[in-house]
């Protein structure tokens, strides 16, 4: 394209917007940032939404690495061979051992229950923890609801999570029962196979994640022998590594373990590779939910910009006559009209960027959405912001070239006389 036609345009689109009434202009510059905003913020939350759940699953949940028994076997055989090489891999930064069984809390067991009366009894997931470990791993004591965290002298305590109290959670039908009338200080019965031992509730969890809301904790010493563990062996462990090393050290760490062959003794994942398949659907599809809602923000921008420019070019119909009788080429006209629609988007855009990463991202991130099932964020990496950005702003062009191209397209002695 010729560079004088890019001058002139440039030039006419200055003056335009320089002359323009400033109220129409700030008009369109907040529906523009508007539009932006609602193509990242909405499909930010609703993906947000789903991202806190996957964050929360790795950072209070499985951990970056998690190693847990086979189906077909009760235990995770040759754990201590593990935990040395784990130990010697340089992007391990933690590591949290667990004893895990079925079992059941029994409120009611000091009662003489009625043939027709239901005791107070849940099955549950029994876990043995360290609970200094366990502190430093997913730091446990932040979701207390009631009550306080185990210490390494509570022998006889438990830490129960939410999604097994009534209270917190008032679901109950054949397959999901809950626990009615018990909180801190409650004593209850917990019990593994033939094993049982009275323990007292120091705690109420919620981390929202179900790894730890639907479990029960104790000292891994208590558990141990309420499993009948009688060697070395765990049932879990969970690896959190250096962040510097990023994923790739999450996998490294795995490989090495692959390569030692302990895939026979134990099921090896990485926290991507344990997600649940619904988040994954769930995320999927609130992103597509999203990218429609911002779709029809997009098309009421383009249609706003198209009116904004078809008005304006109307209204300095004779003017574009007299500029084209004059000798100022059509194209140069069309490129001005291309100019004032770059002009509003870039603004708009500009504006947007600054209230998006100025304000609502650390806003948000430092005071989630209380969802009952995550702490939502607002999900908004650089780069897709940017496309969005670069979407927003190529509409907005078409938009503005359209009109402007059908106005030019007149007969100049037509436009200058306004017929």
């Amino acid at each position: 394209m010729n560079a004088n036609l890019i001058k002139v345009g440039f030039f006419l689109a200055y003056r335009q917007i320089k002359r323009a009434n400033i109220w129409t202009t700030l008009l369109i510059v907040v529906v523009m940032t508007l539009t932006f905003l609602n193509l990242v913020v909405v499909n930010g939350v609703l993906v947000g939404l789903i991202e806190s759940s996957l964050q929360a699953f790795r950072e209070r949940g499985v951990g970056d690495l998690i190693i847990t028994k086979l189906n077909q076997k009760n235990q995770i055989e040759r754990s201590q061979e593990i935990l040395t090489v784990l130990q010697n891999a340089p992007q391990v930064r933690l590591i949290a051992t667990r004893y895990v069984g079925s079992g059941n809390i029994n409120v009611d067991y000091r009662k003489k229950l009625r043939s027709d009366e239901r005791p107070n009894k849940i099955g549950a997931t029994i876990v043995g923890i360290d609970p200094d470990v366990e502190l430093s791993m997913n730091n446990l004591s932040k979701y207390l609801k009631e009550g306080r965290y185990l210490t390494s002298y509570d022998t006889d305590g438990i830490l129960v999570g939410a999604n097994l109290i009534y209270k917190y959670t008032p679901i109950e039908n054949a397959s999901f029962q809950t626990l009615k009338n018990v909180g801190v200080g409650t004593k209850v019965k917990v019990s593994i196979g033939q094993n049982s031992k009275e323990v007292t509730i120091v705690g109420i969890i919620k981390t929202k994640t179900d790894q730890n809301d639907s479990r029960v904790f104790m000292l891994d010493s208590e558990a141990k022998k309420l499993i009948g563990r009688p060697d070395a062996n765990f049932d879990e462990i969970s690896v959190k590594t250096y962040p510097q090393y990023g994923d790739k050290g999450v996998d490294d760490v795995k490989q090495t373990l692959l390569n030692n062959s302990f895939d026979d003794n134990a099921k090896i994942q990485t926290w991507a590779d344990a997600q649940p398949k619904f988040l994954k659907d769930i995320s999927a599809t609130f992103a597509l939910l999203g990218n429609m809602i911002g779709s029809i923000g997009l098309a009421v921008a383009s249609i706003t910009i198209f009116i904004v420019i078809f008005v304006n070019a109307i209204t300095r119909r004779k003017f574009i006559g007299i500029l084209k009788g004059i000798g100022i080429a059509p194209k140069a006209i069309e490129i001005s009209y291309v100019f004032q629609s770059i002009f509003y988007a870039m603004t708009g855009v500009a504006i947007g960027f600054l209230i998006l990463y100025g304000f609502l991202v650390p806003f948000i991130d430092a005071h989630p959405i209380n969802f009952p099932f995550s702490d939502g964020i607002l999900y908004a990496p650089v780069p897709g912001t940017i496309v969005r950005a670069i979407i927003l702003v190529i509409t907005t062009i078409i938009a503005g070239y359209i009109p402007a191209r059908m106005i030019v397209k007149k007969n100049t002695l037509d436009s200058i006389l306004g017929r």
